[in-house]
């Protein structure tokens, strides 16, 4: 196995390779690393709320009455009332009719898409699309059309040279977790309209964070009842793990008996079912932990922005500061660590070559002493490696 050896000292050539950063700490606005208190500014816990006292005693209950695992697929021995609950909240928080639950975002994406399309189907798809998506495309033994991000103009060109296809499948981002910027998807909807295709989200990043009562891009832009298909997370705003798709109660049905991602894996665990359901219940009942959000994520995009750091999307938690070479990337990185701040590097194929980034994002618990500090971390460390305006 000569090729691994080579392959990793290209990735060690190229800046690409990659480690693991041990957190001795939890998902809070501080951690530990390496035996440093740091301000965490990478997690996707945007709301907090792996941290609420709610979430985590709903999944002690949880453990205490369903036990730690699951025991088997939901079509077998895994089916818990638990389960059935998390799915109805699913579905009347995002006004649809039915849901059903993934053991991971990945599961959700990779099996949906291929229980949807087959040969001769087309699916499109967003050229930054997560890999979950990118992955369960190339296995659906359908055609792929990528069209360039956000680009409704190349989307439509596409369509119109798709109608021999039996099926067309517009797949997207609703957030991007890498640019933090959201799909068109007013325009996504009305050219499926057109061209008598039919649209699956990825709400991962939305859900939670986006819309006035938080239910993610669909809310966001009004267009409750015109997305076919609406996937998103457990692990993210919601603080536990798991994913969900939403949908018509004949969709829904449909992927219980055709998604292999969901007949042959393990249901969800007990404690994550229940911490998720606790964290919805959050959601919607307290407001203004979202808008505690928006602002942390407001006062530090306009204090990067100062200093004249290229941040380019507003959209979203999700704050991309762009350097663009990988090496200039990681050295941020490490000194943004030893600044007591861990924002990492994100280098290809994460995201394209020539433009790598320190991926920030904020959460609502962050208080304006840890936002502070990360903004003098990155002043010095900007300065000390000489990186403001890098792109």
């Amino acid at each position: 196995m000569n090729f691994v050896v080579e392959e990793m000292e290209q990735l060690l050539k190229k800046g690409y390779y990659r480690q693991m950063r041990r957190l001795d700490g939890s998902q809070a606005s501080r951690t530990v690393i390496g035996g440093k208190e740091c301000v965490l500014l990478s997690s996707n816990n945007y709301l907090g709320l792996t941290e609420h006292p709610e979430v985590k005693e709903a999944a002690k209950l949880a453990v205490d009455r369903w036990g730690a695992g699951s025991g088997g697929s939901r079509l077998i021995t895994g089916n818990y009332a638990l389960h059935e609950e998390m799915e109805k909240e699913i579905a009347r928080f995002k006004r649809e009719e039915g849901a059903i639950t993934f053991s991971s975002g990945y599961m959700a994406n990779f099996g949906v898409i291929q229980a949807l399309v087959d040969r001769g189907d087309v699916v499109l798809s967003d050229e930054l699309n997560h890999s979950s998506i990118v992955d369960g495309c190339r296995l659906s033994r359908a055609k792929v059309k990528v069209y360039r991000h956000r680009d409704m103009e190349h989307l439509e060109k596409i369509l119109r040279q798709a109608k021999g296809y039996r099926r067309r499948l517009i797949v997207t981002d609703g957030v991007f977790s890498m640019d933090g910027d959201l799909a068109p998807l007013p325009d996504i909807v009305a050219l499926a309209g057109q061209y008598g295709a039919f649209v699956m989200v990825d709400d991962a990043h939305g859900t939670g964070v986006l819309g006035r009562r938080g239910a993610g891009t669909v809310e966001h832009f009004g267009l409750e009842g015109k997305v076919q298909v609406q996937m998103g997370t457990l692990s993210k705003a919601l603080g536990s793990a798991g994913a969900y798709v939403a949908g018509k109660r004949e969709l829904i049905d449909y992927l219980r008996n055709k998604t292999r991602s969901f007949i042959y894996s393990t249901a969800p665990a007990p404690a994550a079912v229940g911490a998720a359901l606790a964290a919805l219940r959050l959601v919607e009942r307290q407001p203004e932990i979202r808008a505690q959000l928006w602002e942390n994520a407001r006062y530090l995009r306009v204090g990067l922005k100062s200093m004249g750091y290229k941040v380019p999307s507003e959209d979203s938690p999700i704050i991309p500061v762009l350097i663009g070479d990988a090496d200039k990337t990681m050295h941020l990185a490490q000194a943004l660590l030893e600044e007591g701040v861990f924002a990492p590097g994100i280098r290809p194929p994460t995201v394209p070559q020539g433009t790598c980034r320190i991926r920030a994002t904020v959460m609502a618990i962050h208080t304006r002493g840890d936002l502070d500090q990360a903004l003098s971390a990155f002043a010095r460390a900007g300065r000390d490696n000489q990186v403001k305006l890098g792109c």
